[in-house]
This record gives structure tokens, C-alpha cells and sequence, in this order.
């Protein structure tokens, strides 16, 4: 059995309202919601929110739960773990049965296609990894230009290497956490909630599917990847 989670809280601050912002034709969360039922895993795709504006467009899009998430746990400083184990509870007890695998997909990331969370459910169910993350190839390399202050404001590698890494060909493969798909088992999650395991795996995607949505401009560049990939 396996559950969908798909969490959104009302009181963006960099995009208000992005949630439900319209792009390519649907509000933005839809586009996570039809992810979901088009990779046909899941047995209930759930969307957890403190906003009725989203809740009401994820049921009108197909969510099979609209989860009411409490106040406390749609806070600007609270945490997206929580939000994510409260929606799996609550799915869990509205329909009297446990998902042996939880998924969550951000809805910032409309650009994933269903087969990427297909591949991330068969990494986990074959490997029986604790979770799953997807990731994209880094811009920046810690070990080569990627760089910090210290206490004392002296800059410095992130990540100083000796020998020292001199072309970035060099450098050992690093990614960017994407926050596009999350993949656990149930009961690890529900039992230790974090993102990365000591057995964690990758799913690697491509940058033109990797883009998370955080700025106005972001909806410009994202619905014109989206228009590409219709006419191609």
C-alpha cells in the first residue's frame, strides 16, 4: 500500500498565494496532485493545508484527502517534517489502514514528470532503503567554487581538499537536494522523521526538470520549460 502526501500551507512569503497560482492552466498544485494519479502508486494521494483556498483546489484536481493541518504546524518557522507525519497519520486513521511506503512531493516542483516518482518508489521497494531523495548535478563544488566565512570573516573553501582540487572536473560529485520527490519507508518515518538515512539513496534528475519554484521570475522560467516540452 502506498500514500501520496502533498503539503501546502497558505502563508507563502516569497510568492503569496503560489500554491494556487495558475500556471500553464492550473493552479500550481494541481500539477503535483495530477503527478500523483497519472504514476498510478498510490492508493490515496492526500493534501494537507491551514488554507480552504487549497484545499478546495486540491479536491477539485483530484486529491482523494483534504487534511486540515493545524495551525501550529503551518507556522513560517514550523518544519515540513511534522506537516508530513501529522498528513500520514491523519490519512492513515480517515482510512483504517497503514501505507508501507510514504511519498511526498513538494508542490513547488511542477516540472518532475511521473515516471521520476515511479523510479524513486522502485529504488526504495526494491533496495529497502530507509528513503529516498531526488537531486540534481550541483551548480557549485565545495571542494572547488563554493565558498564560506568563518567566525573571524576569513574566507575559505566550504570544503578544503588536500591535495587541492584545481579544475572542477576534478572534485567529487556533488548534488543539489531538488525537493521534488521524498520517498520513506512508513514506519522509519514515522518512527525517526528526517530526510537522509545513513542507507539514504539518490534519484538523479536532470536541471530542466530540477527547478523549485521560490520566486516570482521562477513561474516565467518554469512555464516556459513547460511549453517546450509541449510542442517537442
Amino acid at each position: 500500500m502506498r500514500l501520496c502526501t502533498i503539503c501546502a500551507r497558505g502563508g507563502s512569503k516569497g510568492v503569496p498565494g503560489k500554491n494556487i497560482q495558475p500556471l500553464m492552466g492550473l493552479p500550481l498544485i494541481g500539477h503535483s496532485i495530477l503527478h500523483a494519479k497519472d504514476s498510478r502508486l498510490f492508493d490515496v494521494v492526500a493534501v494537507s493545508s491551514d488554507s480552504d483556498d487549497i484545499l478546495k483546489a486540491a479536491e477539485a484536481y483530484g486529491a482523494d484527502i483534504a487534511i486540515r493541518r493545524p495551525a501550529h504546524l503551518a507556522t513560517d518557522t514550523a518544519g515540513k517534517l511534522p506537516a508530513i507525519t501529522h498528513a500520514v497519520r491523519a490519512a492513515e486513521e480517515r482510512r483504517e489502514r497503514e501505507y508501507a511506503t510514504c511519498v511526498d512531493l513538494d508542490v513547488t516542483s511542477p516540472l518532475r514528470l511521473p515516471e521520476d516518482i515511479t523510479a524513486c518508489v522502485m529504488l526504495l521497494e526494491q533496495t529497502g532503503c530507509s528513503s529516498v531523495i531526488t537531486v540534481a548535478p550541483a551548480h557549485r563544488s565545495p571542494y572547488f567554487n563554493l565558498v564560506e566565512r568563518d567566525s573571524n570573516g576569513i574566507v575559505h573553501l566550504s570544503k578544503p581538499s588536500l591535495p587541492a582540487v584545481l579544475r572542477r572536473q576534478d572534485s567529487p560529485e556533488c548534488f543539489d537536494m531538488n525537493a521534488s520527490v521524498y520517498v520513506w519507508q512508513r514506519d522509519t518515518l514515522l518512527s525517526d522523521p528526517r530526510v537522509i538515512y545513513d542507507d539514504t539513496q539518490l534519484y538523479v534528475m536532470p536541471r530542466e526538470r530540477s527547478l523549485d519554484i521560490d520566486h516570482p521570475v521562477d513561474f516565467e522560467i518554469v512555464e516556459l520549460l513547460l511549453k517546450k516540452r509541449t510542442v517537442q
